[in-house]
């Protein structure tokens, strides 16, 4: 689960990471009010409008701006307030449609007042699945364009592994200061920063936290003014906190609704609609289909109660990507028999009536027999099949 960058910096300091302060807004008057807070605490006429959307590169699509006095403030929180910004990380990157704005940050220019003696740093923390333990990813090229950094000059891009028994050690947050070529007072800062934010990784159960840009400010203070922060959804449950602040407005409508109904559902850029029991067998039919020359659609896994109901959602959730031209319904009855599969799926067929693409059912396990049956007998106009390869050859069939 993703959180948006106020969100994320509200986490960071409550475990003492020190944040670039602002408020949310989500009208222009509430930006306004929260201009004038921030002016009347920081003594500054400068602010930042930050658009709030679950996606990288805000800036290059001119979804961040400084504002130099009330009357900017107000121009460019109007501006960004209801775009559609679009930048290299939205659907179909710059060329795509964009994400609506709905909210704003009104944030502190945290440069001021000396913007030359400041210098952008580049933090992540995330999991090493190949070394199985954390990492914390740094460089001293902080900014818009850290990929290219990578890409171009990997050298400048150091890494901190965290043995998971012994958890961050006192010397590695010395050696990440030290080789951020920090000092004095900014080096000890910078210890204390990188500390509390993997107390606050751990303890919010993230599968990523992105800091782009860490700022040393001029008077050698480290603060996160930026933040990229995921949760990991299985562990939600530890975190009812947490887990309010899921904004299902950023995400797939799809796949929010297949979340409501207790489907798991990634929505893919395929031809090939899937309906699967099983995260295993799910990523083999995938695999089937790319072989039988189609694409997948979509991850779908109805889990082990594949009754009628679950599978007239799950046909009613693949058919809204007008993409798919065929769907492939692959069951193991192991928990669930077959033959109940079966009828689900002749129910949900006739329930639904308007389906016009193909369908392929290949059940396998207790009672197959008995479901093929019901499946060839049911006059519709579903194919049936009993081998993975036979179920492969019929998609390759219908996409012909």
């Amino acid at each position: 689960m993703n959180l948006h960058e106020y969100q994320g910096k509200e986490l960071l300091k409550s475990f003492g990471v020190p944040i670039q302060e602002g408020s949310v807004a989500t009208t222009l008057e509430e930006a306004m009010s929260a201009y004038a807070k921030l002016k009347e605490e920081k003594g500054s006429e400068f602010a930042v409008i930050k658009a709030q959307i679950h996606a990288g590169g805000r800036g290059k699509g001119g979804g961040v701006k400084i504002a130099k006095n009330a009357d900017q403030v107000q121009e460019y929180a109007s501006a960004i307030l209801g775009m559609m910004l679009k930048t290299p990380q939205t659907p179909g990157g710059m060329e795509g449609p964009g994400k609506l704005v709905r909210k704003i940050l009104i944030a502190e220019d945290a440069y001021a007042p000396d913007f030359d003696a400041c210098s952008e740093i580049y933090i992540s923390i995330l999991m090493d699945r190949e070394r199985k333990c954390n990492v914390i990813v740094y460089s001293t090229e902080g900014g818009m364009d850290i990929e290219k950094v990578a890409e171009e000059t990997p050298q400048l891009v150091h890494k901190e592994y965290i043995d998971p028994a012994l958890g961050l050690q006192s010397f590695q947050t010395r050696k990440i200061a030290f080789n951020l070529g920090l000092s004095g007072t900014a080096f000890k800062n910078m210890t204390k920063f990188v500390g509390s934010l993997y107390n606050a990784f751990v303890s919010s159960d993230a599968s990523l936290f992105e800091i782009n840009p860490c700022l040393k400010t001029g008077d050698d203070r480290i603060i996160a003014v930026d933040s990229k922060v995921s949760i990991d959804d299985n562990a939600l449950y530890r975190h009812p906190d947490l887990a309010a602040m899921r904004d299902e407005d950023e995400e797939d409508p799809t796949e929010v609704e297949a979340k409501k109904s207790g489907l798991s559902y990634v929505n893919l850029d395929g031809n090939v609609g899937c309906m699967v029991n099983g995260a295993g067998l799910a990523m083999a039919t995938m695999d089937i289909i790319k072989l039988s020359g189609g694409e997948p659609a979509n991850f779908l896994d109805v889990g082990g109660t594949a009754d009628a109901e679950r599978v007239e959602i799950a046909f009613r959730i693949i058919l809204k990507d007008p993409s798919v031209k065929a769907i492939l319904i692959n069951i193991f009855g192991g928990i669930v028999r077959c033959d109940r599969v079966a009828n689900g799926v002749v129910q949900a067929y006739r329930n639904m009536g308007n389906i016009k693409v193909p369908i392929i059912v290949r059940l396998q396990g207790t009672n197959a027999d008995i479901a093929k049956k019901i499946i060839d007998e049911s006059g519709l106009e579903v194919h049936s099949a009993i081998q993975l390869q036979e179920a492969a050859d019929l998609v390759a069939k219908v996409l012909a």
